[in-house]
């Protein structure tokens, strides 16, 4: 009796190829599938593609050179310089990310990356320098409109009774309290109207923009029973001067604001007589309508 032969593999290949194969395809797809819904930085992309073109040349030519040839096509011939090639490469590589800010990483958040474009430096200077050109546009309109103030009340032989002053978002008429009130009044002194009246021509002639009257007083206390605090009196004080300027004028109500400040707002010291008549004041600043 013969040997019974042994059954013969079945043809192609083993069972558990296949079923790996299906799992290498739905690898596949699932991380086609994860790059198709990423996105790309299409700037910082090209800025890595040119620092390993610079440092690697991978995408022109096929190959980067050692030496005086071609890596790929002298092949062994090269392999004497290949450790300074990759000590070289290293450097410029690191010198290259530097200069182009590609990423910058934050040791403080255990080497967390930051991105931070020159382009973002560039916009927040871009600003900033903008800001600043205007400050300047407007300090340099103000102190045109103050000089223009000024020889208008030089001509009006007030110089003695208001000073002007500006900064980059006002010009200030500054007018002593005593002129035109008297102590612990709020209402005004006849003296003082043909002062208002040029006043009220100024701000005619020049202004633009928002007015703000702002009464100011010394500190010391009032025991008036219409006006129990020096709040009280140098808001009825800007009120006063409002009041007059609004009917004397064909300035707009709307336009015009008035508040008290009472001792909070000093220029001088209370200790002295001197200080406190100058501390007893009305404001009246002119706004900038840029």
């Amino acid at each position: 009796m013969g040997k019974k032969k042994e059954d013969a593999p079945p043809p192609g290949s083993p069972a558990w190829m296949a079923t790996f194969s299906d799992l290498m395809n739905l690898l596949l797809c699932f991380f086609v599938l994860l790059f198709s819904m990423s996105t790309i930085d299409e700037a910082k992309l090209n800025e890595i593609i040119a620092s390993l073109n610079s440092s690697f040349s991978v995408f022109s030519g096929g190959a980067t050179s050692i030496g005086e040839g071609i890596l790929i096509s002298n092949g062994v011939s090269q392999l004497n310089e290949l450790s300074n090639y990759i000590s070289s490469t290293g450097r410029a590589a690191d010198s290259e990310t530097q200069d182009t800010q590609i990423q910058v990483y934050n040791t403080d958040s255990g080497g967390k990356e930051n991105t931070e474009s020159s382009e973002d430096n560039t916009g927040a200077m871009n600003i900033e320098q903008a800001a600043e050109a205007v400050e300047a546009a407007n300090l340099s309109s103000n102190e045109e409109l103050a000089e223009l103030i000024g020889e208008a009340i030089a001509d009006s032989r007030l110089s003695d009774q208001i000073d002007v002053s500006f900064t980059s978002q006002y010009v200030m008429l500054t007018m002593k309290g005593s002129i035109l009130f008297a102590p612990g009044s709020a209402t005004l002194n006849e003296d003082c109207k043909p002062v208002l009246d040029r006043v009220s021509s100024i701000l005619e002639r020049y202004a633009r923009g928002e007015i703000e009257i702002n009464g100011h007083t010394d500190n010391v206390p009032m025991n008036s029973a219409k006006y129990p605090s020096n709040e009280e009196l140098s808001s009825a004080r800007a009120l006063s001067v409002f009041y007059y300027i609004v009917e004397t004028s064909s300035l707009d109500p709307t336009l015009i604001k008035h508040s008290g400040f009472g001792e909070r707002m000093p220029i001088a010291d209370n200790s002295t007589e001197a200080g406190r008549a100058r501390n007893r004041r009305v404001e009246i600043r002119i706004y900038n309508n840029n």
